[in-house]
């Protein structure tokens, strides 16, 4: 095993690591000591929502050869974990590489696809061949050379599919129509029961032979002993590693190309990649900067306004395969070369107009990786590789991550220990109504000023709409001209037109390249809200959406605890405050989920509506189809263009709208709840928690004194966020 870096230590001893499990004991034993009275459902449930299972994903995107299974190997410090080399990486499965928390062992736990969408697929190959077979005959040489080669490539993916599940045998078995016999799945019975399958060894290279054949393709392993291969099966691979620091609190995503016929991976891919909050693109050092499928991911409207991106590294693999000149050392020629490469990298990523739209400068990095050298230290020092480099990436991600979600259950059970026992202690009545009064007026302000905010986005919002609408209408006859009579398409591009109009508007064709005529459609609606919706939304600064306003949203308990005349309820205001940090952190949590869906939702109704386009299309036939398909396609975008982008604009306004009416919802009750109960509530009947309050609490501040390093108040009253409510800001808007 590769050394991984040590984690770094602490000036102050205490971590969120040490305590959790302690305050989680405690959280327990109050909880189980609870009354039944009229605050025990309120305080169970809030008990409950202190715990946060997330992981941060950071997804790598290469195509094969790229050197994505050797660079996780070397960065998580697992030389045999994933195959390479000698093995085809599979084009579809998306494999998830994370800790195993619960046993010494390597794992992987795969899911499948459903009986209905393998069925879909296996009939989706059979039409390929068939339509391949009467083209032939129909059209003869009339295919031009391109088109030749694109559906060549098509029918071949088709052709391996099934015969990695079927054998030398498919044919046989795809006339007879035998396609679900039990018999060819007795391997696997998991597929049929629709469950998971879990394999568990004590070494990483027992897991890697067995998983070969659920992840690769088209390739004989060393022994000859796989047969049958089930990638095609497959929908995502979650393999867990033992003892891994660096895995802890992160998860690293291989993701395969997009564009795949499966619809429930396709799905499955747009969530994760949608959730990456950072993505390394791997290219091999040689081709880095003119590697066009690696650049075409960060295009993706996925990665920038409809995702959570906020790094993007671009990672130069097999930087050790390189000559040198006469006179120069080998490690002084990968030197120089690797600074001329990143040089070259980041002057390629400056001229990327949709990608700098959405990040600067300071989100981009370049790495230039020796995986190889780094596992077998022949000339090179590790640092040279520059795996380290990544490793220190992930172990700051993982405990940051990891920080501010310690931070959270601490800061929750400190504010529910302050409520129970301040409920129990009582106070004076007229003070509870001057206080309630206070806040409820406070609130009342506030959440004035939230709504005044998010009422002045949603109106430039649909002002930029407007335009995108016009700009739609009259440019997008001059769209579909370029995709469906492309320059150069010539009379053969009917194949990929045809997998374009099966696949409903997309296709990713054998060069990498992604056509989805949805999207081009929608483009200048797209273009039109980018800059404004990044605005709105933005996911590199600490602001959060919404020009701040719910991060600056405060009831300003911290004066009244300040105030001598409001000491008997201190302890209610003090859960105030803690239920006020949750709720803005789950507010913009909501949003950051909320705002892909409404980014993505232009493209999607542009689909909804050109559907039955596609449908009648996918009925052309024989000679002529590729003229009877542009026409249908023409005839279809022309009747519908004055309402489809209206349609467009007219569904992300309502989805606006309900995200708006939903975050102004949730921020009133929420806290109108939490005044009521903190305030009006007797709590005479409740435990005693006073030892469990102290122990708490001097976890609480000393574990916000280190979240709190290197952050300066805004006032003395309205101290500023924390290291950790900044991280989960970003994290979320």
């Amino acid at each position: 095993m590769a050394s991984l870096p040590k984690k770094p230590r602490r000036d102050k001893e205490l971590t969120g690591e040490d305590v959790l499990p302690e305050v989680e004991k405690i959280m327990a034993s109050v909880e189980s000591r609870l009354p039944q009275t009229e605050l025990k459902d309120f305080l169970k449930k809030k008990i409950g929502g202190l715990k946060k299972e997330k992981r941060e994903l950071v997804g790598v995107f290469g195509k094969t050869g790229a050197g994505k299974s050797s660079l996780i190997n070397a960065v998580i410090g697992e030389d045999d974990l994933l195959p390479s080399g000698s093995y085809k990486a599979c084009t579809t499965v998306i494999i998830k590489v994370e800790a195993n928390k619960q046993n010494q062992n390597y794992e992987a736990e795969i899911e499948f696809i459903t009986e209905e969408e393998f069925e879909e697929d296996v009939q989706g190959c059979k039409k390929i061949l068939q339509n391949d077979a009467d083209d032939e005959e129909e059209n003869g040489d009339e295919r031009d050379n391109a088109d030749k080669i694109n559906f060549k490539e098509v029918k071949s993916d088709a052709v391996e599919m099934l015969s990695a599940v079927y054998g030398e045998q498919w044919k046989e078995i795809l006339d007879k129509n035998d396609l679900m016999n039990r018999k060819h799945f007795k391997e696997i019975p998991q597929f049929l029961s629709s469950k998971k399958k879990i394999l568990s060894f004590r070494k990483a290279e027992e897991l890697s032979a067995e998983l070969v054949k659920y992840t690769r393709s088209r390739s004989k392993a060393r022994d000859g002993k796989v047969k049958t291969w089930f990638w095609p099966l497959v929908k995502c691979v979650t393999i867990r590693v033992p003892n891994n620091d660096l895995l802890q609190n992160v998860t690293l995503v291989d993701l395969p190309g997009n564009g795949d016929r499966n619809k429930s991976r396709d799905e499955m891919w747009k969530g994760v990649v949608g959730r990456c909050s950072t993505v390394w693109i791997v290219a091999e050092i040689n081709r880095a900067a003119s590697e066009k499928e690696a650049w075409e991911i960060l295009n993706s409207s996925l990665i920038g306004n409809g995702g959570q991106c906020q790094h993007i590294h671009f990672i130069c693999t097999k930087s050790d395969q390189i000559g040198r000149h006469k006179g120069q050392s080998l490690v002084e020629a990968i030197r120089e070369r690797n600074e001329e490469v990143k040089v070259e990298v980041k002057d390629h990523f400056k001229e990327q107009r949709m990608v700098t739209r959405h990040f600067s400068d300071e989100c981009f990095k370049v790495f230039t990786v020796s995986a190889n050298e780094f596992q077998d230290r022949t000339f090179l020092e590790p640092a040279d590789t520059e795996v380290p480099e990544l490793q220190k990436i992930l172990q700051e991600l993982n405990d940051c991550h990891s920080e501010t979600l310690n931070y959270w259950y601490v800061s929750g059970a400190y504010g529910i220990l302050s409520l129970i026992q301040g409920a129990r202690c009582g106070g004076g009545a007229t003070v509870k109504t001057e206080v309630s009064k206070v806040l409820t007026e406070t609130m009342k302000c506030g959440h004035k000023e939230v709504q005044k905010s998010m009422q002045e986005a949603t109106d430039a919002l649909e002002e930029c709409l407007k335009r995108g609408v016009e700009n739609s209408k009259s440019s997008c006859d001059d769209v579909l001209e370029s995709f469906i009579c492309p320059e150069g398409g010539g009379s053969g591009f009917h194949k990929t037109l045809k997998c374009v109009i099966d696949n409903y508007g997309v296709h990713k064709t054998t060069k990498g390249k992604h056509l989805n005529l949805n999207e081009d459609l929608a483009a200048k609606l797209m273009d039109s809200i980018d800059d404004e919706f990044r605005k709105t939304f933005p996911t590199e600064s600490n602001l959060g959406p919404f020009n701040g306003t719910i991060s600056s949203f405060s009831l300003d308990t911290g004066k009244l605890i300040k105030n001598q005349k409001y000491k008997d309820v201190e302890l209610q205001l003090e859960f105030l405050r803690t239920e006020e940090e949750k709720i803005k952190i789950e507010l913009q949590e909501t949003i950051r989920q909320r705002k892909k869906e409404i980014y993505s939702g232009l493209t999607t109704t542009i689909k909804e509506t050109m559907q039955t386009c596609y449908e009648d299309a996918q009925k052309c036939e024989g000679k002529g189809r590729l003229k009877n398909t542009r026409q249908i396609i023409r005839q279809h975008v022309d009747a519908n263009k004055n309402t489809m982008f209206e349609k467009a604009k007219a569904e992300m306004m309502s989805k606006l709208e309900n995200l708006k009416e939903e975050i102004l919802k949730k921020l009133n009750d929420t806290m109108k709840e939490s005044i009521e109960r903190a305030l009006n509530s007797d709590g005479r009947l409740l435990p005693d928690v006073k030892e469990e309050l102290e122990t708490v609490t001097k976890y609480y501040q000393e574990l916000k004194i280190i979240t709190d390093e290197g952050t300066s108040p805004v006032s003395a009253d309205q101290p500023g966020p924390s290291s950790a409510q900044v991280y989960l800001m970003q994290r979320n808007s």
